[in-house]
């Protein structure tokens, strides 16, 4: 004792002299939280052994003043000195000190061998599987060394490995037994090295690391020594994390604390209601002591449950479990189970009064602590590193390898239980492959496929893909199919993909998820039919990568390489959760099981496991040299289910699950699937859409109309990834060549693409415009020429079908964005959108430009004109009125339909209208009654413009049809015949031939609206000189058809300058068809004699108005005739040759003149040909 000091009469403690007499009794002890000092003041009891049976205090007051009878309700201690709820008798936590409320518990289970903790009995599967099951841990007592099976290696720790990995250089067995006493020395990654995880036996790995400051991400918290960054929810959660624990510095005082204690003031702590006013200052402040601590509670209190006095008075009080109310008198039972808690229960929560109690799936057992459950049986994870499968058991830590014929990197995998196969799609296969999983068969589902991501429905036996040709595709094929081709496989989902990356299914509910790292990136979900799609993530993302579905707590979960965290949200998208971790630098694949998500980091090479909703208790499971890419875990639990909607859905192809789940039938491409919904067939009428998006044409059978309508998504289609296309605008097509033409605004170009199998094969540029955009476009599909118009130059023009040969027929139109053709009755209609202020109308012509007439004056902005299959009536949806409009080719009988607001397209099929509208969603409506308007289905892609084709829309012929009409370049189809004509640089020589025009200076060439000549460098030299920038129309030169003559050429000097042209001729030209039609029936030339017209016809016409076909006997003199003409040219024709060539010797000053050789003279036919060989030799 010092001086100035009190010994106390125990004589164990001294105190402060000023301390005696003070009034307040200074505690020989300070008792701890959930403590309370015995009546000597001397020790502390818990107060769980307050009133338990045995004596803990020395004197025993801990078991004065007990209960000796319990309340109604209430289970009583066997030693009769406490009372618990009945509900905790049998519940698997001992709340008596006899444990008396936990005997004879014991309920018998399937599988159970083992008893132990008087309640618990367990299976085989649990017993000396390195996990402490029973809180004696007699589940762990007495495990024998097993052995390992041939072909492993088994580590000092008791651990199998393939023996493949024995002095491999790496280490394998978690004592690293595999490595030892072999010849070559242990190497590490260098980003292994002061990674902070020990892998060299002697740690030299780990010592002498530099402190590096890091940069934490936006979801961690940094550390104090900034060395180290936690997840943010880390922070104040009660544990330390952070190496120098700053963590949890500055946390202040927790929010509230339960109504069974009392909150200490400005402090975390929380106390005991019979710790306050018992004069020992238990909160480290003293707030629990003092003030008007001597209040005490009145016999008859008006509290629900407990009343205490408090420095502030007297409190009410609830029991655990309880909360108190507004009132500050009565308590209410807390909810443990309420929003599904983190840490409360594992599986399932039941809530009851002033408690809970956890269960389990079926399958699962509830572990000792009342709150975790295990699955029965060990589960594996099949893992893929590099070009390796591996399957490491999750308890024993087993590693086997299952061989893989990859040469590449095995980017995902999956397996199917029932069949014992795992599949997989490498980088160097166009293949899906299979092993079975003991390693002795092996095979290829699907051959001639891309994909980095596979998915087993192990439900409805089928297995998906996603495909990476041409902008992604969904894919399914049944599980026990053979080899098949591209041909047999079923097309889920092929429409608004830009760049999906990663496939998870959920088969138990029917439902898909995938996600999307295109200029949009978001996670969508769908029906494993492909219906009700929509998007659940749109936020939060960076570069989704892996998805995984848990399918326990129904969450998507999914790796983020740039956020480098993993991410969860619930199967709808809300409650978005990420988690960012050091240790997620750059995770590419995640699975759930259970409690825990497990990741594969590429960069780090590892793969790892921690819990998934915090994060913490996190492992390194597998540590290799190869990069890790596709994780699954194996158990035959995680593939069973009670439905399989698919068994009795008799499917004549594909059976795969919708929404439910439930059956669906789906069809291969190529099929369609009948009315009855369960048998595919071919087409029984041939009638068919094709529906224009920027990127995408979609082939829809107006078939499949009858089966299905008011659809939220795209019916049966076909759709077709239009590949180097920058925007789509307006297209046509061909059914006897199958070849789509295409107008890319973009691109400013016409292209055409070949439609084979599934696919559309690109062959080349019909036509491409050098700063200009065409606007509108149309195809005779009889001589396959174009008919077109562009902004600058908005005329209307056509190319023939080798795109060598372009003339203008009307030049005097405003704005044309519309041509329909019928060439089997020789008739075309444009629409005309006139200068500013002057209205719109539609037009209608010949198909050579002549009898232009307006069939109606009233429009504001008609667009897709559409023929009626007669070809008497012309059809338009004016968008500006919202309004279908209908008038024969002759301006009468005008009909309209009100489509209302948003038209944007139309097209017509056999008489039913079908259109699109475009508001919130893009829908497509038909009509196939005079009144009913009906909505066929409704999907968020933009529809550019659609068109309808069938067999019957282009059968026919017309004078065009055999040998172009006998048109050495174009053959014009006309009501009842047909006229030809030339390219805008040639006249003609006659009705059918042509020879290049010469009024442009030697050397140049017109422009196509004739006003303009240039040199020829200055024409596709990447730069219009022409107005309306013809120059650089850039041709497709095809072979010439057989039929046709090859163009004169003249020798033309170079001449540089621009020259204005006198473009009489063109009028001259014009005037001269225009004749011929009229009075020659365009079988003849028109000749002016003695002031009046008489006609020069054609071989093999005769008649004033050359209206007489001469028959085949009469045919045969004239034809003799001129052949014997043409042979006498011929013959001057040469000798005049002759002369050019000497001639030409003495002018080798002019490269480009030509000479006739006798190639040339083999291609002429006719007279015609000798006329045009006479041309060329005498210029």
């Amino acid at each position: 004792i010092h001086i100035g000091q009190f010994l106390c009469a125990h004589g164990k403690k001294c105190i402060d002299q000023r301390q005696v007499c003070d009034g307040v009794a200074q505690s020989p002890l300070k008792c701890p939280f959930g403590t309370k000092p015995c009546r000597d003041r001397i020790e502390c009891v818990l107060y769980n052994h307050v009133c338990d049976g045995e004596a803990d205090c020395k004197d025993g007051s801990d078991e004065e003043e007990c209960i000796l009878e319990c309340e109604r309700g209430q289970f009583q201690c066997a030693h009769g000195k406490k009372c618990i709820d009945q509900r905790q008798v049998c519940d698997g936590v001992a709340q008596c000190q006899d444990r008396s409320d936990e005997l004879d518990c014991l309920k018998p289970m399937e599988g159970c061998v083992h008893h132990c903790d008087k309640t618990r009995c367990l299976p085989d599967t649990f017993l000396c599987d390195g996990e402490r099951d029973c809180l004696d841990g007699t589940d762990e007592a007495n495990c024998a060394d097993e052995s390992c099976n041939s072909g492993e290696f088994r580590c000092t720790s008791g651990q199998c490995l393939s023996v493949s990995m024995r002095c491999d250089g790496h280490p394998d067995c978690q004592d690293r037994s595999d490595e030892e006493s072999c010849t070559d020395q242990e190497c590490l990654l260098e980003e292994w090295v002061c990674d902070r995880e020990q892998d060299c036996k002697d740690g030299s790995d780990e010592k002498n690391c530099t402190m590096v400051q890091l940069k934490c991400g936006d979801f961690q918290w940094a550390c104090t020594s900034k060395s180290q960054c936690v997840p943010k929810a880390w922070r104040c959660d009660g544990t330390k994390d952070c190496a120098d624990e700053s963590d949890e510095a500055g946390c202040g005082q927790v929010a509230t604390c339960p109504s069974h204690q009392f909150q200490c003031g400005s402090t975390w702590e929380c106390l005991d209601t019979a710790l306050v006013c018992n004069t020992v200052r238990n909160c480290a402040n003293g707030s629990d002591e003092g003030g008007n601590c001597q209040a005490k509670c009145p016999d008859k209190t008006q509290c629900a449950h407990n009343c205490y006095s408090t420095p502030h008075g007297t409190r009410c009080g609830c029991k655990a479990g309880y909360r108190l109310q507004e009132d500050t008198v009565s308590c209410v039972d807390i909810d443990e189970c309420e929003g599904g808690r983190p840490g409360v229960c594992s599986h399932l929560c039941v809530n009851t009064q002033g408690s809970f109690q956890c269960h389990c799936y079926p399958g699962y057992l509830l572990e000792s602590d009342g709150r975790r459950c295990k699955i029965t049986g060990e589960p594996y994870l099949l893992a893929s590193v590099q070009t390796e499968l591996f399957l490491f058991g999750l308890r024993s830590s087993s590693l086997d390898v299952l061989v893989s014929s990859a040469k590449k990197a095995i980017l995902s995998l999956d397996y199917d239980w029932r069949d014992q196969k795992v599949f997989w799609v490498s980088l160097d296969s166009e293949s899906i492959k299979w092993s079975s999983l003991d390693q002795k068969k092996r095979g290829t589902l699907v051959k001639g496929i891309k994909s980095d991501c596979i998915a087993v429905d192990w439900v409805g036996r089928n297995l998906y893909w996603i495909d990476g040709i041409g902008g992604g595709r969904i894919i399914a094929v049944g599980l026990n199919s053979t080899i098949i081709n591209s041909m047999d496989l079923t097309v889920i989902l092929d429409e608004d993909f830009e760049q999906p990356l990663s496939l998870a299914l959920l088969p138990q509910k029917g439902i898909m998820f995938w996600s999307e790292i295109g200029n949009e990136v978001k996670i969508e979900r769908a029906g494993m039919d492909g219906s009700e799609r929509r998007v659940v993530v749109s936020h939060s993302l960076s570069w989704p990568g892996g998805l995984a579905v848990d399918t326990l707590g129904e969450r998507i979960y999914w790796t983020d390489e740039k956020l480098r965290c993993i991410g969860s949200a619930n199967l709808d998208g809300g409650d978005i959760e990420l988690l960012q971790m050091m240790e997620t630098t750059n995770p590419f694949s995640v699975t759930v099981y259970n409690d825990l998500i497990y990741w594969s980091d590429t960069r780090r090479r590892t793969i790892q496991r921690a819990h998934k909703i915090t994060g913490k208790n996190r492992k390194v499971l597998l540590k290799r040299p190869g990069q890790p890419f596709g994780l699954k875990i194996i158990h035959p639990l995680l593939q069973t289910s009670n439905e399989r909607p698919c068994e009795n859905l008799r499917c004549s192809h594909l059976c795969v699950l919708g929404p439910g789940p439930k059956g669906v039938c789906k069809c291969p491409s190529g099929l369609l699937l009948a009315e009855d919904g369960l048998t595919c067939s071919n087409l029984v009428n041939s009638a068919f859409l094709l529906v224009l998006s920027p990127t995408v044409v979609t082939q829809i059978y107006l078939q499949t109309m009858h089966s299905a309508v008011d659809l939220k998504s795209w019916p049966e289609h076909l759709a077709l990834p239009l590949p180097n296309v920058n925007e789509a605008a307006m297209l046509d097509y061909t059914l006897q060549d199958q070849t789509l033409y295409l107008a890319d605004s973009g691109q400013s170009s016409v292209v055409l693409f070949k439609l084979k199998e599934t696919g559309l094969v690109p062959r080349g540029q019909f036509l491409q415009l050098k700063g200009d955009t065409v606007t509108a476009l149309a195809l005779d599909w009889i001589t396959l020429s174009v008919y077109w118009s562009s902004t600058k130059q908005p005329r209307l023009q056509v190319t023939s079908s080798s795109g060598e040969h372009t003339a203008v027929l009307i030049q005097d139109i405003g704005s044309l964005e519309s041509i329909a053709l019928h060439p089997l009755s020789g008739r075309l209609c444009f629409t005309n959108l006139a200068k500013q202020g002057e209205g719109a109308q539609v037009e209608c012509a010949h198909m050579d430009g002549v009898k232009r007439a307006p069939v109606w004056k009233d429009a504001f902005q008609p667009t897709s004109l559409t023929f009626s299959n007669k070809g008497n009536e012309i059809y338009w949806a004016d968008i500006g009125y919202g309004v279908i409009g209908s008038v024969r080719v002759d301006g009468t009988g005008y009909k309209e339909f009100k489509t209302g607001d948003g038209l944007t397209a139309f097209a017509l099929s056999n008489g039913m209208l079908l259109w699109v509208t475009d508001s919130d969603t893009t829908k497509v409506w038909y009509r196939d009654d005079p009144l009913t308007k009906k909505l066929w289905f409704e999907v968020n892609t933009e529809i550019v413009s659609l068109k309808a084709y069938s067999k019957s829309s282009q059968m026919g012929s017309n004078l065009c049809s055999d040998g172009n009409g006998d048109c050495s370049h174009l053959c014009l189809a006309l009501p009842g015949g047909r006229t030809c004509r030339c390219a805008h640089d040639h006249y003609p020589v006659n009705v059918t031939y042509c020879a290049p025009d010469q009024h442009c200076p030697a050397g140049s060439r017109p422009c196509l609206d004739g006003h303009t000549c240039f040199p020829l460098e200055k024409f596709c030299d990447g730069h219009p000189d022409c107005s309306d920038t013809s120059d650089e129309n850039w041709k497709s030169v095809k072979a010439k058809a057989p039929n046709q003559l090859p163009s004169p050429s003249f020798p033309i000097p170079a001449d540089p300058g621009s020259t204005s042209l006198d473009n009489s001729w063109l009028v001259r030209n014009l005037e001269a068809q225009q004749c011929s039609e009229k009075h020659c029936n365009g079988n003849g030339e028109c000749v002016e004699t003695n002031g009046g017209i008489s006609c020069t016809c054609g071989l093999g016409y005769s008649g004033d108005s050359c209206q007489n076909q001469l028959t085949k006997t009469m045919q045969g003199p004239l034809i003799y005739g001129a052949i014997g003409l043409c042979a006498a040219i011929v013959v001057i024709s040469v000798l005049a040759a002759v002369v050019k060539r000497k001639t030409a010797n003495t002018r080798r000053a002019n490269p480009v003149a030509k000479q006739t050789s006798m190639i040339e003279l083999e291609k002429g036919e006719g007279c015609e040909g000798a006329v045009i060989l006479y041309f060329k030799a005498v210029d």
